[in-house]
């Protein structure tokens, strides 16, 4: 079984180390991380993932910012994108179905249970 490729972005490195081993402990997935915005799309060239985790909260360069960066990619135009944020709580995001600007995404604290769920659901077959 191919596994699907996934970049995890964080700025803080003890997250992006955390989802690194549960998801790869699945045996599904490869993972790279990075936890510099400025160094995500340099990332995503030479990784060519499958979805990316991407933080919205970061310093110097702000997800959305990232995400619309990646997006004006020709080979990224469809891989998803699954914003991470201590922003909103849980509730909010079922409030607004898991998406933020046309973008799911996962409220923070990380359950790897529903992290796994999204990743499903929004990886291409």
């Amino acid at each position: 079984m191919n596994q699907k490729r996934i970049l995890v972005v964080d700025d803080e490195v003890t997250i992006t180390d955390l989802l690194k081993l549960n998801l790869e402990k699945t045996g599904l997935y490869s993972v790279r991380t990075e936890n510099k915005g400025a160094e995500v799309l340099d990332a995503a060239r030479e990784f060519m993932p499958d979805l990316i985790l991407l933080d919205i909260m970061m310093p110097g360069m702000d997800g959305g910012d990232v995400a619309a960066q990646i997006k004006s990619e020709p080979a990224f135009k469809r891989t998803p994108i699954v914003f991470l944020t201590a922003v909103v709580k849980k509730e909010e995001v079922e409030a607004h179905a898991g998406v933020i600007g046309g973008f799911p995404y996962i409220a923070k604290p990380l359950d790897m249970k529903g992290v796994l769920h999204v990743i499903e659901e929004n990886l291409h077959s």
